[in-house]
Order: structure tokens, then C-alpha cells, then sequence
């Protein structure tokens, strides 16, 4: 296998799709290889952030034509108390992930990218990658395979800290949805994340650090939306993930650069996975054409800081009962502390202000 390859992305997912879109918009040839075949499903929460949404428009997708459900903010619920703030910056959608990745396909088959689907990686070389056992030349290589990364450990760039893993479960329920908010329910097992997908459908993603834990159980912990789901019908069966902080020490070598899950991850309490990733191609596109990855580098660790730190935030909540129902009480009291922590996904304010304003909710907590 002879032909060369200018840009090769190990890793079809959206992470990799936006990938590919992001090249070629700057007239570089870019080539997806995935060992599966589309549409390529995740368990995820499936709502795109505002920001996700600008991100994806920065690099030439237009979600409006996307077959999804808007939403115009998150609510919190922790037993009787709850907390809603509306986004300043647009609404967000919630959309089936597979549903997304077609999307995505779409925009880069549209777009010139060239696809091998079923088709495995089997190794990294100095000069390219190897494919049934004979070499595809490239002049840059894409990480995109996920969370266990292939790429990124053929690349040495392994090395990483991460925080204790959280088990996730998500299941589709047929019924009326009853709300235009992006729902998150909180007990002291986990949370629960309700997004509406359909006209009568919602997907909840159940979030705990018990692993035993499973969709029908965590019910049980969320009274208000067990009472919502009585009758209800489950469309598919429940699926699981694992989620966690994971920060690599590097995320580029030689001619290697990673996205996505395989550039290290942030816990799925932020919502921010996928609208990282998309911000992420952005940025190394743009290093791949002037051909210095120095320049993603850099990039890559400022785009990770609000997310990392909203994580940290947020998972100290998920720690106790009672810090959850005084925390979220105190933003029931000054919804405008909430809407600030929401402006974090629109990337318009800065660390600073993030630490400000967590320190006006432990007032709020101190003062309940």
C-alpha cells in the first residue's frame, strides 16, 4: 500500500469527522480509518452545548440542519429543591448520537474526505501507519480512537493523572417530554441527566461511582423522575461507559497529534466532551497548516482549563447530600450566579471569573 496519505485520522467518530471537515476546509487531504463501520454509536448524554453548536460552525457544519430537539437551559433537581438558568448565548440540541455521527459523515463526505471503513491500524511508523500489514504513508497522523487510544500508546504518550472513574448507564424512554431544560438530577449515589431527543422521546444517562449500580436501581434515587417515567416504556436496552478526568502530559510527538477521548478526557458531569473535541480540531487544523504542532500543544492545554476546573466544581457537589441541596438552593436564590456558571460553555468569561463566581456559591452555601 503506496498511496500517500497527507493527513491520516485514525478514528471515525465525531472527534475524528470534525477532524477531517476542519482539514479540508483548509485544502488539506484528509483520510478517516475506523475498524467499524457507520453510524458509530456512544454512550453519551447526547446534548450539544450551545458553545458545542458555535464550535461546530467555526469549522463550516451547520447544526441547524441536524435532526435534532432544542433546549434553552439546565435545570438542577436535588430532593425538593431546584435550580434553572436559562443560556445567554442561544439554545443547545439534543440529538441521538447516532443521528450526530450521520450528520457529521454527511458533512464530511460533502466536504472531500475520503474514508476506510472496516478497515483496523495496526501499528505506527515513523512515516505513516500500517494497515493489513503493509505501511500507508502520511505526513501527519491523527489520533481520534477514543479513551483507550491505540495510537496515543504506540505514540508513548500514555503518560497521564486522572481522578477516581465514575460508571455511567443510558437508556431511551418513550414519553411526552415535559420540560424544554436540560434536566440533571442529583442524590448522594450519582446524578441522573435527562435530555430530550425526540418528539416523544428522552434519553437519561445515569451517573454514579457505584459500578453495581444500573438504570432501574438509580431510579430509585431520583424520586421526582421515577414519578415522571411511571408507565413508561424503554425503548432499547441500557448501555455503559466509564467516566473520568484524565489529563495527559503531552498530546502531540513527531508527526502525532490526539483529539478527543485519546487527548485525555473530562468527566461527563460537565457536558463539555464533545464541544472540547470540536474546539480542539479547530485548533490543531489550523497547527497542521502552518506545520508546527507546538502550536496545537499550547492550544490544547488553555482549551482544557475551564472544563477541567467546571469538573472539579461540579464532582465536589456529587460528594454530599447536603452540599447539593444548600448548593443548589443557594442558585435557586441568585439565579444569577447560575447563569454564570452556564456562561462557562459559551467561553465568554475567563478562569478568573469562574473562581469569582465559585466563590460567591460558597457564600451562598455559608449564608443558606
Amino acid at each position: 500500500m503506496t498511496d500517500h496519505k497527507e493527513v491520516i485520522i485514525a478514528g471515525g467518530g465525531p472527534a475524528g469527522l470534525a477532524a477531517a471537515i476542519a482539514l479540508r476546509a483548509r485544502n488539506l487531504k484528509a483520510t478517516v480509518v475506523d475498524a467499524s463501520e457507520p453510524p458509530i454509536e456512544k454512550v453519551c448524554g447526547e446534548g450539544l452545548l450551545p458553545e458545542t453548536l458555535e464550535s461546530l460552525r467555526a469549522i463550516g457544519v451547520e447544526p441547524e440542519t441536524f435532526r435534532g430537539v432544542p433546549f434553552r437551559g439546565v435545570r438542577y433537581v436535588a430532593n425538593k429543591n431546584q435550580a434553572e438558568a436559562q443560556f445567554s448565548n442561544g439554545h443547545a440540541l439534543g440529538i441521538r448520537r447516532a443521528e450526530l455521527h450521520r450528520s457529521l459523515l454527511g458533512a464530511a463526505t460533502n466536504a472531500g474526505a475520503e474514508f476506510l471503513w472496516n478497515t483496523r491500524v495496526d501499528g505506527l511508523e515513523l512515516d505513516g501507519i500500517r494497515v493489513a500489514g503493509k505501511l500507508m504513508p502520511a505526513r501527519w497522523i491523527i489520533g481520534a480512537d477514543g479513551h483507550t487510544s491505540r495510537i496515543r500508546h504506540w505514540a508513548g504518550l500514555d503518560d497521564h493523572v486522572s481522578s477516581r472513574q465514575r460508571f455511567a448507564f443510558r437508556q431511551h424512554f418513550r414519553v411526552k417530554p415535559w420540560t424544554d431544560f436540560l434536566e440533571v438530577h442529583w442524590s448522594a449515589r450519582g446524578q441522573a441527566y435527562v435530555t430530550v431527543v425526540g418528539e416523544q422521546e428522552i434519553c437519561i444517562i445515569a451517573m454514579s461511582r457505584d459500578s453495581r449500580l444500573r438504570m432501574r436501581e438509580s431510579l430509585d434515587e431520583f424520586p421526582a423522575l421515577a414519578r415522571r417515567l411511571k408507565g413508561c416504556v424503554a425503548i432499547d436496552r441500557e448501555r455503559g461507559a466509564v467516566s473520568r478526568n484524565r489529563v495527559l502530559r503531552r498530546v502531540t510527538r513527531g508527526h502525532v497529534a490526539l483529539i478527543g477521548d485519546a487527548s485525555g478526557t473530562v468527566d461527563a458531569i460537565t457536558g463539555e466532551g464533545l464541544g472540547l473535541a470540536f474546539r480542539q480540531v479547530r485548533a490543531l487544523a489550523t497547527a497542521i497548516e502552518s506545520g508546527d504542532l507546538g502550536m496545537y500543544e499550547a492550544a490544547h492545554r488553555k482549551l482544557r482549563r475551564k472544563p477541567q476546573l467546571m469538573a472539579e466544581i461540579l464532582l465536589t457537589m456529587d460528594r454530599s447530600l447536603i452540599l447539593q441541596e444548600r448548593a443548589i438552593g443557594a442558585l435557586a436564590a441568585q439565579p444569577g450566579i447560575f447563569e454564570r456558571l452556564l456562561s462557562v460553555h459559551a467561553g465568554n468569561i475567563s478562569v478568573l471569573q469562574i473562581v469569582g463566581t465559585g466563590l460567591q456559591l460558597g457564600w451562598g452555601l455559608l449564608t443558606a
